[in-house]
């Protein structure tokens, strides 16, 4: 499974999956009230969502970014990301959590 579906006490649904550009974990909404949402294709194991997903963060006091597409299982990171994956595509890993 690459993505790992999380039921929230408000009726969101949302999916996390592990990002190996930045080492973290990335979560989608893909339902729910009060919140922006991607469509999702339902595989967990060959994850489609849409539109793009961006995370932002600061580390160490420089602008990180993870941006990319998720399409069959696969992530194709743009070439905005500040990891070294940026302008690649991988398979999203399997869940190991």
């Amino acid at each position: 499974m690459k993505f790992k579906e999380q039921l929230h006490g408000d009726g969101t649904r949302s999916m996390l999956f592990e990002c190996p550009g930045c080492k973290f974990l990335h979560v989608v909404y893909v339902g729910g009230p009060n919140r922006p949402t991607w469509s999702f294709n339902g595989y967990v194991d060959k994850p489609t969502v849409s539109p793009s997903v961006l995370v932002s963060w600061e580390q160490d006091g420089k602008p990180k970014v993870c941006h990319s597409f998720i399409k069959d299982g696969r992530i194709e990171f743009l070439s905005d990301c500040t990891h070294d994956l940026a302008g690649q595509t991988v398979e999203i890993p399997e869940w190991e959590a």
